[in-house]
């Protein structure tokens, strides 16, 4: 922390939370278990940017790929979503967090998505750091669905070929009022974006952590802001002297 720059902080950091299973398995544990020593991490990692001042940050809470797990699991997983938000509520108000969702919210069940926004409604005037969780998210997905909305808009001649630059084309993506990551954090030692904001990170900086999500605690954050901060962002430019 003592070598961190405050005024140098990554504006959005994305975090694909890897490893819970495998940390409970680690442990001869239940995976329901890693999932829930998951939400600690969740909640330490959120205030701890909160604290820093993070303008945002995202987390990869479950893909539309998880659903092809076990029901038994999923079950588990939208059981802990459930008690967490309503748990969290009064911490993110505390800390002065606005929370928000983006994802296919229709493979969500009625009562999920109403408990989340009702979360949303709760935090929507808060001021600090914005909380995005990636639920029902798949950047393949997002990226067709994109395609189509575009093509509909020229079929419907609301839309010009010429209109279509990569601006429009952010407009029609679930992070549209989101900023592009600066720096994707991700854990459990597997390095690679699993249809993760695919578009969204063409330049971000990529740190990986061989530390399950559990285990990973505000040191390790801080120890990723630092190495952050030791690149150099040229955005495909020659750097200016």
């Amino acid at each position: 922390m003592t070598k961190l720059d405050l005024n140098k902080l990554p504006h959005h950091i994305a975090i694909i939370m890897d490893g819970n299973g495998r940390w409970a398995k680690s442990k001869m544990l239940p995976r329901s278990i890693g999932h829930k020593n998951g939400v600690r991490s969740v909640q330490l990692i959120s205030e701890s940017c909160a604290t820093l001042k993070i303008n945002y940050l995202t987390l990869y809470t479950l893909s539309l790929e998880n659903f092809a797990r076990p029901k038994s699991e999923v079950d588990s997983l939208m059981s802990l979503l459930s008690s967490t938000i309503k748990s969290e509520i009064s911490k993110m108000k505390d800390n002065n967090i606005k929370f928000n969702i983006f994802g296919f919210r229709n493979k969500l069940s009625n009562k999920i998505n109403d408990e989340l926004d009702f979360a949303i409604s709760e935090t929507k005037n808060n001021t600090g750091l914005n909380l995005n969780l990636a639920l029902a998210y798949s950047s393949r997905h997002e990226i067709t669905n994109m395609v189509k909305l575009i093509a509909n808009q020229l079929l419907e001649n609301k839309l010009n070929i010429d209109d279509i630059n990569e601006k429009k084309v952010e407009e029609y993506l679930l992070t549209y009022n989101v900023p592009d990551p600066d720096l994707l954090i991700r854990t459990g030692g597997d390095n690679r974006l699993s249809n993760f904001l695919l578009w969204q990170s063409a330049y971000t900086e990529f740190y990986f952590s061989d530390k399950y999500w559990p285990d990973f605690n505000e040191t390790d954050l801080h120890k990723a802001l630092y190495d952050y901060q030791n690149r150099d962002r040229r955005f495909g430019k020659l750097k200016v002297n």
